[in-house]
This record gives C-alpha cells, sequence and structure tokens, in this order.
C-alpha cells in the first residue's frame, strides 16, 4: 500500500500576508504548520486557544498537522534553577496539544539565537530574493548593542539582556548542553508518548557554533545520540535538509536510512554552498542547489513515511512582498515539485 503525503505549509495565523484560503488553493495541500505566536517562552499554550487555531485551519478544509514551534525557555537550555518550573509549562502545553488531536510538535535547542542568515534580500542573478548566510558576514556583526535586525532573529534584545543570557551560558559547553537537553527530554518525552504527540527536533540552522556559543543538533552522529538519550518512538526529529544541507560532509540519505523511523516531520527546501560555511537558498528542485531532494523524496515514500512534509524557505519572486522566506508564490511552486517527486514514486512503484 502506497503511503500518503501530508503536505503542509507553515501559516503564521490571521496576520500572514498569507492566507489560509489561498494556501488551499495549492493543489494536494492538505495540512498547516502554525502556532500561538504572541505567548512567550516558558509559558502555558492554552487548550482553548489551541482549540480555536485548529477550528479555523479545519474551516479552511485543512488538517492542523504540526505546531511550529513551542520555544523552549532559555533556563531549561543553561540549567538555570527555574527549569523545574518551566518544563512542568511546557509539559502541560504538550498534554494540551495532545488533547486537542495536533500530532507532531517541533521545537529546537539552540542557545539564544535560532536560526540565522546574515542577508535576508541576496539577489540571484534572476533578479529574485533569497536567504543567504556567509560566516565572514556574521563574523562583523556587533552585538554590543543588543540584537537589532538580526537577520532571521525573530525577537530582540537589548544590550543588557544579551549581557545577561551571555553570562548564563559561560561553562556551558556541549557536553553540558547535551545533559540539559537530556534533562528536558526525560521530562517531556512520557507526556507526549501519553498524549499521542510525536516531538521531532529541528536541527541547529546553521549546523555550527555562532557567535561562541554552542550548538549540538548539527550532524547525523548528533541526532542519532538524541534519539538515544530517550529510547522513544515519541522522540524524533525534523528532518530540515535546508539546514543539514548546508554542511556539504552531511549525508541526508544516510540519516533517512539510519534514523527513518524517528523522521516525524519534513522541512524540504534546498541551499547552495558558496564555500565554507556559506550558502544561499534557491528553488527546491536539485539542479538549482547541493540537496537531493528527488533522492530525499523517494527515500522517505520507500519507508512509508506518512508524516507532514512542508515546503521550506522559498524566494521571492513575481514581485511578491512579504515575510522573507514565506512569501507564497515559491513555496507553492516547491510544493508542487514536491507532489510531484512524490507521485513519480508511486507510478514507478506501480511499473515495477
Amino acid at each position: 500500500m502506497k503511503p500518503e503525503m501530508l503536505l503542509s505549509m507553515r501559516w503564521y495565523g490571521i496576520h500572514d500576508r498569507v492566507s489560509l484560503r489561498y494556501i488551499a488553493q495549492i493543489p494536494m495541500m492538505r495540512g498547516i504548520v502554525s502556532g500561538l505566536y504572541d505567548i512567550p517562552a516558558g509559558e502555558v499554550w492554552d487548550k482553548s486557544r489551541l482549540k480555536n487555531l485548529k477550528r479555523t485551519i479545519e474551516n479552511a478544509g485543512l488538517k492542523f498537522s504540526a505546531v511550529e514551534s513551542i520555544p523552549v525557555h532559555e533556563e531549561i537550555k543553561f540549567g538555570g534553577p527555574q527549569r523545574d518550573k518551566l518544563i512542568d509549562a511546557y509539559c502541560q502545553s504538550v498534554r494540551n496539544m495532545g488533547e486537542v488531536g495536533i500530532p507532531v510538535l517541533t521545537y529546537n535547542f539552540m542557545p539564544i539565537f535560532d536560526w540565522m542568515r546574515t542577508d535576508l534580500e541576496f539577489t540571484l542573478p534572476d533578479g529574485s530574493t533569497c536567504l543567504c548566510y556567509i560566516d565572514a558576514a556574521l563574523e562583523r556583526i556587533d552585538l554590543s548593542e543588543g540584537t537589532g535586525d538580526l537577520p532571521g532573529w525573530g525577537a530582540a534584545f537589548s544590550a543588557e539582556q544579551l549581557a545577561q543570557l551571555k553570562a548564563c551560558y559561560e561553562g556551558v559547553d556541549e557536553e553540558a548542553l547535551w545533559k540539559n537537553l537530556e534533562y528536558f527530554l526525560k521530562a517531556i518525552v512520557p507526556v507526549a508518548e501519553k498524549y499521542g504527540v510525536k516531538l521531532a527536533i529541528h536541527p541547529d540552522d546553521p549546523p555550527w557554533s555562532i557567535f561562541g556559543l554552542p550548538r549540538i543538533i548539527t550532524s547525523q552522529a548528533a541526532l542519532k545520540h538524541l534519539c538515544s538519550l530517550v529510547n522513544s518512538p515519541a522522540n524524533g526529529i525534523a528532518l530540515c535538509s535546508g539546514s543539514l544541507g548546508a554542511d556539504p560532509a552531511i549525508d541526508l540519505l544516510a540519516i533517512i536510512e539510519e534514523l527513518g523511523d524517528r523522521v516525524h516531520f519534513v522541512h524540504a527546501r534546498n541551499v547552495k554552498t558558496m564555500g565554507h560555511r556559506c550558502f544561499y537558498e534557491t528553488y527546491h528542485a536539485d539542479q538549482t542547489g547541493n540537496v537531493p531532494l528527488p533522492a530525499i523524496i523517494r527515500a522517505l515514500y520507500n519507508r512509508g513515511f506518512e508524516g507532514p512534509i512542508r515546503p521550506d524557505h522559498g524566494r521571492m519572486i513575481w514581485g511578491e512582498v512579504g515575510r522573507a522566506g514565506y512569501g507564497l508564490y515559491d513555496r507553492a511552486l516547491g510544493a508542487s515539485y514536491i507532489t510531484g517527486l512524490w507521485t513519480a514514486c508511486g507510478e514507478k512503484k506501480k511499473r515495477s
């Protein structure tokens, strides 16, 4: 029996420039990945609000396929004195998700800074723009006055707040960060398992240290270790082909081969490397970048994957204006490309 793809799209709620009505018009689109983005890290995600969000999505003819993401409070990451209280709140959010019937939760464990780019409007030869990262440009960023409009950063810290946070990470190396992640997982995985929620950690993006802070979800070995910390089917990964693909040494197909049963969510996108720790995000097709997306989709299909797959960061094309990486047009093209790849896998199975 052929697996059924749960093609999904990220949606930032009612203030998103891309409406649910437009997303629902994308052929084969079935799911929405969303969240309660106004709730500060550390606070419980209210069940009634999750129900309302799910109802809004379902009224558009779509399924609430995954939460992306409930932020992990920094004190959990650096192991502060309030972490047990904060973990309890996180567990309650997971319970609420499960009781509402939302099956997948993706999250990350990146200290202070989430996904990072150095340019949100890198211009390609065809005139489209995309997200770009150049390590040398990151090194020139001055954080002495706070984060400001740091590319990719979804929250702002003053210089004083940032200094306080960085001080909390003094002495927190990779080994300590792993221990804090294990402590977190041992608390939340049993809750996720009980309430039918699959946890999917997102790889660090980019998959290396930035601003002198440790990053640990950066390789196949790291993902394997993550799964071993709490050996439960609920403890899994989000396979982000762009985040991992930024490091040419990472074999995405080998990850699917070894850890396919723990892949609960897929972010399908492509990147083109320009040298050591330099890359830009391009169209999804494998000819435009370094990520073998057709082979990745085939490997997922062959393993019977039926979790949510979403086209990730798209270019800005055809004059569209909106949230960098999250316009409608290029992601819709990416969704159609993924659908074509998935359909071709099924046709090949029939012929064989």
